[in-house]
């Protein structure tokens, strides 16, 4: 097949797997077409908590039409036995004739042995359609295996002069429902949702999807309270552990409000210093390949300070609310311009009066 028609199938396989996310990890969420004479015979995308994979979902669906048939992967096909067998011998066991992949899977688990078992068994394998694509939706997966930390991505919602509440505190609400849905949206996206323990007692925030119909994909509710200042009566604690919450703490936290924490159904997770970077690394051992970080101001400056922060979803309203309302990023400790952490705008969207852009950061 010609360039183009790879890319347009990829693309295709590239969507469903944007169905995944927030859904199947610590599994990345693969998206995978399989194309007969022309047209898709059979598609998949991981299933929540990382089964079926993309590419057995997409066999079956194919049936007896794969044989001789074209697959459209997002990710290299896995090459070793888990709780399934590997997807390359699903493929090859189908009678595929052609692979089409749009990256490797730095997984060392798999890492180019999905292709070489392919090609060993005289399929023919295409490597790297649409392989930037690819790459940015699994940037969590390659982030957790390579740095071992998440994917990390904070969303503001501010005044067009990056206020998030007046000088008396008053936020409710800056941006438009609009807005606020395609919040929920992210949350959707996303395998865990974090703020600040300062958010979480000014806020008593709920962190859960509310989109009808996505309730279930509420990710995993964090806060980063190292004095376990949180009460076990705050709304975050209602529905938990069904809801789960997990409290990122100091090495030797409070036992007293430990333990009531804990009976109200949270889960405590000790952190040693440097507290940031060991607290991603926790989460990522916990199986977090994406997280979403709400605030507030002092948390999100110190991620940025720590050079942590991969993407920024920003909202923007068209109201000024003036120096003396409260910034969205705390202190950078930035004294020359050209030092600056420097985003490159890569989506913009307008939703009712509002301006939603996201931003990855250059490096």
């Amino acid at each position: 097949m010609s360039a183009e028609t790879d890319a347009r199938f990829m693309r295709t396989a590239l969507l469903l797997g944007e169905r995944g996310l927030g859904r199947c990890w610590p599994n990345p969420s693969v998206g995978c077409v399989i194309v007969a004479d022309g047209r898709i015979v059979g598609r998949g995308w991981t299933g929540p908590g990382g089964r079926p994979h993309a590419e057995t979902e997409a066999l079956r669906r194919a049936g007896p039409a794969a044989r001789g048939a074209t697959a459209y992967v997002t990710l290299e096909p896995c090459a070793h036995h888990g709780r399934t067998p590997p997807c390359s011998e699903a493929l090859i066991a189908a009678g595929i004739a052609r692979v089409v992949i749009a990256c490797r899977d730095p997984d060392p688990r798999v890492d180019g042995k999905g292709i070489t078992a392919l090609r060993e068994a005289g399929v023919d394998v295409a490597l790297g359609c649409l392989e930037e694509e690819a790459r940015f939706q699994h940037a969590g997966l390659y982030l957790r295996i390579l740095e071992r930390r998440p994917l990390v991505a904070v969303k503001l919602a501010t005044s067009l002069d990056g206020r998030i509440a007046t000088g008396s505190g008053h936020s409710r609400w800056i941006t438009g429902p609009r807005a606020r849905l395609f919040g929920h949206r992210l949350r959707a996206a996303h395998d865990a949702v974090m703020v600040g323990s300062g958010t979480a007692l000014v806020d008593d925030p709920h962190l859960g999807c509310r989109l009808p119909g996505l309730e279930e994909r509420s990710p995993v509710r964090v806060v980063a309270d190292r004095r376990l200042r949180l009460s076990p009566d705050a709304r975050l604690l209602r529905d938990a552990p069904a809801l789960p919450l997990w409290i990122l703490t100091a090495a030797e936290p409070p036992a007293d409000a430990a333990r009531a924490l804990e009976k109200a159904g949270a889960t405590l997770l000790p952190v040693a210093e440097p507290f940031l970077r060991n607290a991603l690394a926790l989460l990522a051992e916990r199986g977090i390949t994406r997280l979403l970080v709400e605030g507030g101001g002092r948390l999100v400056a110190a991620l940025l300070r720590e050079d942590l922060v991969d993407r920024l979803h920003l909202a923007t309203a068209p109201l000024l609310l003036g120096g003396d309302a409260l910034a969205a990023v705390g202190d950078l400790g930035v004294e020359r311009v050209d030092t600056a952490a420097r985003f490159e705008a890569v989506e913009d969207l307008r939703l009712g009066g509002d301006h939603l852009a996201l931003y990855v950061r250059k490096r």
